[in-house]
Protein backbone atom coordinates (compact mmCIF):
# COMPACT_ATOMS: atom_id res chain seq x y z
CA UNK A 1 0.00 0.00 0.00
CA UNK A 2 0.94 3.51 -0.88
CA UNK A 3 1.26 5.84 1.92
CA UNK A 4 1.27 9.65 1.09
CA UNK A 5 2.14 12.65 3.48
CA UNK A 6 0.63 16.32 3.75
CA UNK A 7 2.92 18.40 2.00
CA UNK A 8 3.29 22.31 2.32
CA UNK A 9 2.72 24.69 -0.80
CA UNK A 10 6.13 25.79 -2.28
CA UNK A 11 6.54 28.68 -4.03
CA UNK A 12 8.74 28.50 -7.48
CA UNK A 13 11.33 30.73 -5.51
CA UNK A 14 11.62 28.23 -3.06
CA UNK A 15 12.75 25.53 -4.83
CA UNK A 16 15.15 25.66 -7.21
CA UNK A 17 14.17 23.00 -9.57
CA UNK A 18 17.52 20.84 -11.38
CA UNK A 19 17.40 20.92 -14.99
CA UNK A 20 15.58 18.40 -16.74
CA UNK A 21 17.60 14.84 -17.01
CA UNK A 22 18.82 14.60 -20.58
CA UNK A 23 17.67 17.53 -22.20
CA UNK A 24 20.89 20.16 -22.79
CA UNK A 25 20.67 23.94 -23.31
CA UNK A 26 21.22 24.03 -26.80
CA UNK A 27 18.84 20.40 -27.52
CA UNK A 28 15.86 22.26 -25.92
CA UNK A 29 16.61 25.38 -28.04
CA UNK A 30 17.56 23.95 -31.25
CA UNK A 31 14.07 21.86 -31.11
CA UNK A 32 12.14 25.26 -30.32
CA UNK A 33 13.55 27.06 -32.94
CA UNK A 34 11.22 24.54 -35.05
CA UNK A 35 8.25 26.25 -33.47
CA UNK A 36 7.07 29.50 -35.89
CA UNK A 37 6.10 32.08 -33.67
CA UNK A 38 4.36 35.50 -34.22
CA UNK A 39 6.83 38.36 -33.13
CA UNK A 40 4.97 41.58 -31.41
CA UNK A 41 6.58 44.46 -29.45
CA UNK A 42 5.91 44.78 -25.79
CA UNK A 43 5.51 48.64 -24.83
CA UNK A 44 4.93 50.43 -21.69
CA UNK A 45 5.81 53.84 -20.20
CA UNK A 46 7.49 53.74 -17.10
CA UNK A 47 6.43 57.35 -15.25
CA UNK A 48 9.22 57.01 -12.81
CA UNK A 49 11.86 57.13 -15.90
CA UNK A 50 12.70 61.21 -15.95
CA UNK A 51 10.86 64.64 -15.61
CA UNK A 52 8.03 63.26 -18.35
CA UNK A 53 9.22 59.39 -17.73
CA UNK A 54 10.47 57.06 -20.29
CA UNK A 55 8.84 54.48 -22.98
CA UNK A 56 10.02 50.87 -22.57
CA UNK A 57 9.77 48.51 -25.45
CA UNK A 58 10.84 44.63 -26.02
CA UNK A 59 10.51 42.21 -29.04
CA UNK A 60 8.52 39.10 -28.25
CA UNK A 61 7.77 35.88 -30.19
CA UNK A 62 6.21 34.23 -26.61
CA UNK A 63 2.46 35.58 -26.80
CA UNK A 64 -0.22 33.98 -27.63
CA UNK A 65 -4.01 34.06 -26.87
CA UNK A 66 -5.32 32.64 -23.50
CA UNK A 67 -8.95 33.61 -23.28
CA UNK A 68 -12.09 34.70 -25.11
CA UNK A 69 -14.11 35.58 -21.97
CA UNK A 70 -12.79 37.86 -20.60
CA UNK A 71 -10.65 38.64 -23.10
CA UNK A 72 -6.65 37.51 -21.94
CA UNK A 73 -3.48 37.22 -23.27
CA UNK A 74 -0.05 35.95 -22.33
CA UNK A 75 3.57 37.07 -22.37
CA UNK A 76 6.78 35.74 -21.59
CA UNK A 77 9.23 37.99 -19.95
CA UNK A 78 12.97 37.09 -18.82
CA UNK A 79 13.16 37.41 -15.04
CA UNK A 80 14.68 40.62 -14.08
CA UNK A 81 14.49 42.23 -17.50
CA UNK A 82 13.89 45.54 -17.84
CA UNK A 83 9.93 45.00 -18.96
CA UNK A 84 9.59 42.69 -16.16
CA UNK A 85 10.76 44.56 -13.40
CA UNK A 86 8.77 47.30 -15.04
CA UNK A 87 5.64 45.40 -15.43
CA UNK A 88 5.65 44.13 -11.55
CA UNK A 89 4.79 47.60 -11.06
CA UNK A 90 3.01 49.38 -13.74
CA UNK A 91 -0.41 48.04 -14.65
CA UNK A 92 -1.07 48.94 -18.48
CA UNK A 93 0.78 47.88 -20.76
CA UNK A 94 0.29 47.37 -24.51
CA UNK A 95 1.34 45.14 -27.56
CA UNK A 96 1.58 45.62 -31.24
CA UNK A 97 1.25 42.98 -33.94
CA UNK A 98 4.05 43.29 -35.97
CA UNK A 99 4.00 43.24 -40.00
CA UNK A 100 6.42 41.99 -42.28
CA UNK A 101 7.75 45.23 -43.17
CA UNK A 102 8.66 45.86 -39.73
CA UNK A 103 11.40 43.47 -39.21
CA UNK A 104 13.35 46.60 -38.73
CA UNK A 105 11.26 47.26 -35.47
CA UNK A 106 11.62 44.01 -34.11
CA UNK A 107 15.96 43.98 -34.25
CA UNK A 108 16.22 47.22 -32.61
CA UNK A 109 14.22 46.25 -29.79
CA UNK A 110 15.70 42.83 -29.59
CA UNK A 111 19.49 43.77 -29.30
CA UNK A 112 21.31 43.33 -26.12
CA UNK A 113 23.49 46.02 -24.80
CA UNK A 114 21.19 48.43 -26.72
CA UNK A 115 21.19 52.13 -26.33
CA UNK A 116 18.31 54.32 -24.32
CA UNK A 117 14.94 52.96 -25.37
CA UNK A 118 14.31 56.91 -25.80
CA UNK A 119 15.92 56.69 -29.12
CA UNK A 120 15.03 53.73 -29.99
CA UNK A 121 11.51 55.22 -30.37
CA UNK A 122 12.67 58.39 -31.48
CA UNK A 123 11.67 58.16 -35.30
CA UNK A 124 9.08 55.51 -34.51
CA UNK A 125 5.60 56.49 -35.93
CA UNK A 126 3.45 55.86 -32.95
CA UNK A 127 0.29 56.80 -31.18
CA UNK A 128 -1.05 56.90 -27.40
CA UNK A 129 -3.41 54.11 -25.93
CA UNK A 130 -6.70 55.45 -24.66
CA UNK A 131 -6.31 53.37 -21.35
CA UNK A 132 -2.66 53.30 -21.19
CA UNK A 133 0.51 55.80 -21.91
CA UNK A 134 2.45 52.39 -23.84
CA UNK A 135 3.11 53.71 -27.58
CA UNK A 136 1.12 51.81 -30.08
CA UNK A 137 3.31 50.84 -32.94
CA UNK A 138 2.03 52.73 -36.44
CA UNK A 139 1.60 49.98 -39.67
CA UNK A 140 1.21 47.07 -36.46
CA UNK A 141 -1.65 44.79 -37.89
CA UNK A 142 -3.28 44.95 -34.68
CA UNK A 143 -2.65 46.63 -31.36
CA UNK A 144 -3.65 45.95 -27.25
CA UNK A 145 -4.07 47.30 -24.39
CA UNK A 146 -3.41 45.48 -21.74
CA UNK A 147 -3.60 45.24 -17.79
CA UNK A 148 -2.08 42.96 -15.69
CA UNK A 149 -4.11 40.51 -14.20
CA UNK A 150 -1.50 38.05 -12.93
CA UNK A 151 1.68 36.95 -12.80
CA UNK A 152 3.11 33.36 -12.53
CA UNK A 153 6.93 32.87 -12.77
CA UNK A 154 7.95 29.82 -14.26
CA UNK A 155 11.57 28.39 -14.23
CA UNK A 156 13.86 32.02 -15.63
CA UNK A 157 10.61 33.51 -17.20
CA UNK A 158 7.51 34.97 -15.46
CA UNK A 159 4.53 34.98 -17.39
CA UNK A 160 2.33 38.02 -17.36
CA UNK A 161 -1.75 37.12 -18.30
CA UNK A 162 -3.05 40.71 -19.17
CA UNK A 163 -7.16 41.63 -19.29
CA UNK A 164 -7.43 43.27 -22.85
CA UNK A 165 -8.88 46.67 -22.29
CA UNK A 166 -8.72 47.67 -25.95
CA UNK A 167 -8.06 45.61 -29.58
CA UNK A 168 -7.37 48.27 -32.72
CA UNK A 169 -6.75 47.12 -36.21
CA UNK A 170 -4.63 49.84 -37.48
CA UNK A 171 -3.33 47.53 -40.56
CA UNK A 172 -4.98 44.57 -41.11
CA UNK A 173 -4.32 44.32 -44.48
CA UNK A 174 -0.82 42.92 -43.82
CA UNK A 175 1.07 40.41 -43.54
CA UNK A 176 2.58 39.12 -40.30
CA UNK A 177 6.14 39.28 -39.01
CA UNK A 178 7.28 35.65 -37.69
CA UNK A 179 10.57 34.00 -35.90
CA UNK A 180 11.25 30.34 -37.25
CA UNK A 181 14.78 29.10 -37.19
CA UNK A 182 16.33 31.57 -35.08
CA UNK A 183 15.36 34.33 -37.78
CA UNK A 184 12.52 36.81 -38.55
CA UNK A 185 10.55 35.46 -41.73
CA UNK A 186 7.59 36.16 -43.88
CA UNK A 187 4.48 34.16 -45.29
CA UNK A 188 4.79 33.06 -48.47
Amino acid sequence: MLQTTPTTATTALDLAIPHAEGVSNDEFRAAMSRLAAGVVLVTAHDPEDGPRGEDVGMTATAFLSVSLDPPLVLVSLRNGSRMDDLLADVPVWAVSLLAESQRHVAGRFAMKGRVSDRLLFADLPYTRGVHSPAPLIGGALATLECRTENRVIAGDHTLVIGRVLAATLPSAEGRPLTYFRGRYRTLG
